[in-house]
This record gives C-alpha cells, sequence and structure tokens, in this order.
C-alpha cells in the first residue's frame, strides 16, 4: 500500500496519526473528525486549522461522542472519534457497543494517550481495561500499532475500511521497526525479526522493548528470537502463532495492558485450545494497585522493558 507520509525521523504515532489523516482529508470531504476537547493531546490543531468544518467538538462528553460520532457514520461519513483510551472505552462502553459495533456504524474510535502513557496522573488515567473489555464486543476490531509506518498504514486502512474498528495510541517517539516489505493489514502480525530459540509477541508501544532484548539476547548469551508486531488484538492472527508454537518454543507476549484479558490471554487460550503445550509467560500489568510514575518508571517496574523481557526469557528458557 502506498506510503504517503514520509519521515526521516521517528515520531509519536499520534502525530503521523493527524498527518495522515490531513493528508487523507484534503481529497476526502467526508473525513469527519469528533473530540471531547481533546484536539491538543490529539495533534489534531493543525487539523482544525485547515478544515474547520471537518471537525467537531463535542466538549468532554465521552458517551455523546460516540453517539453522535455514530450518528455521523450512519449518513455515511468517514468519522474519527479522538478521546482519552481511558474514557473513551470506559465511560463510552455502552455506546460502542450498542450504537457503534451492534449497529454496525463504521466508526473509528481513537483511543490516544493509552496503557500508561499519562504517567503520573495514575491509574485513573491508565488505560488497562481497554483490549479486555472491547474484545468481548462483537463487530470490533481492536488495533494497536507499534510504530509510525504501521500507524500510517492502519490510518489510511480505516478510513477505506467500512468496519468499526478500535486504534490504540500512546504519546512517546516510536522508532521504526523496518519490515516495510511485508506490508500491513488488520488481522496479520508483522515479523520483525526472525529466530529460532524463543517467541516475544509485543503488540503497541511494547513491541520496540522487545526487539531491544531479543538484540541482548543474540549479543550477549547467543540466543535467537522472533519477535512479532501483534498490531491487532482482535481478530488475531491465529495462523501466524500457530506456526510459530509448532517447534515448542517458548512464547513471551508483552502488552502494555492488564494480565487480565489482553493480548496474552487470548494467545493462552488459543495455545491451549489446540494443544500447544508451549512454555508460556504473559509481561503485562499484574492485578494490584498500579505504581505511580512516568511510563519508563511503570514500564521499569513491571518489566515491560529490554531488561525485564530479557530476564523473563532466560528464565523461560531455563
Amino acid at each position: 500500500m502506498e506510503t504517503i507520509v514520509k519521515n526521516s525521523t521517528s515520531k509519536a504515532n499520534l502525530e503521523i496519526f493527524s498527518e495522515t489523516l490531513q493528508k487523507l482529508a484534503e481529497t476526502d470531504r467526508d473525513i469527519i473528525v469528533v473530540t471531547s476537547d481533546s484536539r491538543g493531546s490529539g495533534k489534531l490543531v493543525p487539523f482544525a486549522e485547515h478544515f474547520p468544518e471537518q471537525i467537531i467538538e463535542i466538549g468532554i462528553a465521552e458517551q455523546n461522542l460516540v453517539g453522535v460520532a455514530a450518528g455521523i457514520a450512519s449518513a455515511g461519513k468517514k468519522v474519527f472519534a479522538v478521546s482519552p483510551a481511558c474514557f473513551l472505552t470506559a465511560r463510552s462502553f455502552e455506546q460502542i457497543k450498542n450504537d457503534v459495533a451492534y449497529s454496525d456504524n463504521p466508526v473509528n474510535l481513537i483511543g490516544i494517550s493509552a496503557g500508561v502513557s499519562y504517567g503520573a496522573l495514575g491509574s485513573t488515567h491508565h488505560s488497562l481495561h481497554d483490549y479486555a473489555a472491547l474484545r468481548a464486543v462483537n463487530n470490533l476490531i481492536i488495533v494497536a500499532p507499534a510504530d509510525n509506518y504501521e500507524t500510517e498504514q492502519a490510518i489510511i486502512q480505516a478510513a477505506a475500511l467500512h468496519q468499526p474498528v478500535y486504534l490504540r495510541f500512546g504519546k512517546k517517539n516510536m522508532p521504526n521497526l523496518g519490515a516495510e516489505d511485508q506490508g500491513f493489514q488488520f488481522g496479520k502480525g508483522r515479523t520483525i525479526r526472525k529466530g529460532t530459540d524463543l517467541t516475544l509477541i509485543g503488540t503497541g508501544e511494547t513491541v520496540y522493548p522487545a526487539l531491544q532484548a531479543a538484540r541482548k539476547l543474540h549479543t550477549e548469551h547467543g540466543i535467537e528470537a522472533t519477535v512479532l508486531s501483534m498490531h491487532t488484538i482482535k481478530p488475531l492472527d491465529y495462523e501466524l502463532i500457530s506456526n510459530l508454537a509448532k517447534g515448542g518454543k517458548p512464547i513471551i507476549t508483552i502488552e502494555e495492558h492488564s494480565i487480565f484479558g489482553g493480548l496474552g490471554e487470548a494467545c493462552a487460550s488459543f495455545l491451549m485450545e489446540n494443544n500447544y503445550r508451549n512454555p508460556f509467560k504473559i509481561i503485562g500489568i499484574p492485578d494490584e494497585y498500579t505504581v505511580t510514575g512516568s511510563q519508563n518508571d511503570i514500564f521499569n517496574h513491571y518489566g515491560i522493558s529490554e531488561q525485564g523481557i530479557l530476564a523473563a526469557a532466560l528464565k523461560l528458557i531455563g
């Protein structure tokens, strides 16, 4: 698929989201953005300046945001509803379920500052539940792009797809992971690095520390790890997981989400149901009061980091 935003340096995925949406809107008047007082945090100020008639401000009223977005989508517009992920998926769950997914209104739900991106603002502003809640809703694609390339392609495809999509974005700059030659498609994971000893399956902003850990496993321990960007949580790429599980090698999943109901449990249930018995580990946020600090502080504390993934891999390999 054509690349429409070219960057020599890494940016926050949210910036790429905004740039890509602006580029699409130049030739498509049907693209409409609806925000809940989040055009600044959603990097949408330039969009509003260039396309003032294609952005609607609802205010801090997330349930109304989703309801309005569903109504506009039902009239044939390509709607992007933008709000902090923690509030979009919790406060508006009923509207997402009934007005968007069950009513088959093709709204693109954009959860910004996802996971623990809000850092020291604490648990009320962390979205550690969104995968778990939304995975249980029929007719909803769930995507967490890992880098700028995946973000750009996800927005292009979401704009062209007549189906509800939830896209999750963090705040920090994301290095390019490469592997663009594989292309990008919802429901198909991307192999960022190939190895023979174990598999690291990340999603969103956890893919890069997984890749860092894989490189250190190679240089310091002679261990070769496959690294997957499982950008689509639902539908999950069961074929890819199955192919990697056939050798019986250890599998570790890494997510910026509760260990309950997310990527790890989705992979684990598939493996168990299909009689795979690979050594398996879920790295994520455990069932406790989340520590307070920056995103990096929280990642380091819970092992969602180069060193944490490295240690988990060495332990699992035994």
